[in-house]
């Protein structure tokens, strides 16, 4: 028999029933009335999980194509942008700026600690010509969540647009956009928004608009002023991923129904139950709990132990997959990721394996140490 495989990384994460079923309707023609009247559907939901009354364009490509498109159309040749890097993405981000020929202004901070305010503010008053502030909301490769409404007020004071990259947090973080000063976020469907990837979803403020209408930069595929003459008859630029259409809506409808303060609540409590668990079982968190990430916890691994060793245990024997490290951190730690389709069981399974695999590596634990914290947790219920 195949073994049943868990999933608990930051994406792609596991599907609901519901959005499963999406996937496999009937494929309709993407100029159809029916499928505009389904994009009208989605532009609503989104602006709603999104928090924004701002248009939202949905592009068939990866979180980095959305991240990708927020580069190309606001940002010009010689442009001066602050990066701010605290993580893989936040490289991630800080390259593709000077791919589009930025003029990078590159702020660094220790992986595992967050962005410190008092730097951004200092960067920006030493270069009040920077255009753009390229941030991360939720730094999966850290487990950090970074402070956005404080950098959006920051952005708002100096003048400068502030574009986020909030692909693996959004849907699973309250993050109310507009009420803290984003003018670019950039989103995906495969992480707490319950869909398989292969779309990215990119909302901009007026003053973004402004910039990407003139914007001067080569750009083809991800023209935004190309994609939202399209949105304006309900319509795509090029081609859509028609069956991920219907998944993202049917994932949107559950989110809605649920509520997101409900949802917040929930990526919350599971956040807090995987902590203690890996606390009770002497393990070190790579983050401070206070900056902590609702939907991925990041732990070191132990002294002398590859993280790729004791993931490979898990994965091969007992069928969990657990995110590893990227760049400096890997081998170093292990993440694992309680965002979307996942609930108190999963966390609890997650767990029990990690005390199998850790005892089998000759990290010896109690059994049901980790496990028992984290029900502890779950019986307290809400915060």
């Amino acid at each position: 028999m195949s073994r049943k495989l868990r999933l608990m990384i930051p994406g792609p994460t596991p599907l609901p029933p519901q959005v499963s079923e999406a996937l496999a309707r009937p494929m309709v023609g993407h100029r159809s009335k029916g499928f505009a009247e389904l994009t009208a559907r989605l532009h609503g939901k989104l602006q709603q999980v999104m928090q924004t009354n701002n248009e939202v364009i949905i592009l068939t490509s990866s979180g980095t194509g959305g991240l990708e498109a927020a580069v190309a159309n606001t940002v010009n040749p010689g442009d001066k942008v602050l990066a701010l890097v605290a993580g893989k993405f936040g490289e991630r981000f800080r390259d593709l700026a000077r791919v589009y020929g930025a003029e990078v202004v590159e702020l660094h901070f220790p992986w595992g600690r967050p962005v410190d305010l008092d730097a951004v503010e200092s960067e920006l008053r030493r270069h009040p010509d920077l255009k753009v502030i390229l941030a991360t909301h939720n730094e999966t490769s850290t487990g950090v969540v970074h402070d956005i409404r404080g950098l959006g007020a920051l952005a708002a004071k100096h003048g400068a647009l502030l574009a986020v990259d909030a692909v693996s947090g959004l849907g699973g973080i309250d993050l109310p956009a507009d009420a803290w000063g984003v003018d670019i976020l950039v989103t995906a469907s495969q992480k707490a928004l319950m869909t398989p990837p292969g779309l990215a979803m990119i909302s901009l403020s007026e003053k973004a608009w402004a910039q990407a209408n003139k914007c001067r930069a080569p750009r083809y595929y991800f023209s935004l002023p190309a994609a939202k003459k399209a949105l304006a008859k309900w319509n795509t630029a090029y081609t859509p991923a028609v069956s991920l259409f219907f998944g993202l809506e049917a994932a949107l409808d559950l989110m809605l129904e649920e509520g997101l303060a409900k949802v917040f609540a929930r990526h919350r409590l599971l956040a807090r139950a995987t902590r203690e668990g890996i606390k009770a079982l002497g393990l070190e968190l790579l983050p401070p709990e206070d900056v902590a990430s609702p939907v991925v916890t990041a732990v070191k691994s132990p002294a002398g132990i590859p993280a790729e060793s004791l993931r490979k245990i898990l994965a091969d024997k007992y069928g969990v997959l657990f995110a590893g490290g990227q760049a400096e951190l890997k081998g170093k730690i292990f993440r694992i990721a309680h965002m979307g389709y996942v609930d108190q069981l999963d966390v609890i399974t997650a767990l029990g394996a990690l005390e199998l695999a850790l005892n089998e590596i000759g990290h010896r634990v109690d059994f049901g140490g980790g496990v028992a914290a984290a029900q502890r947790v779950f019986q307290g219920g809400a915060e």
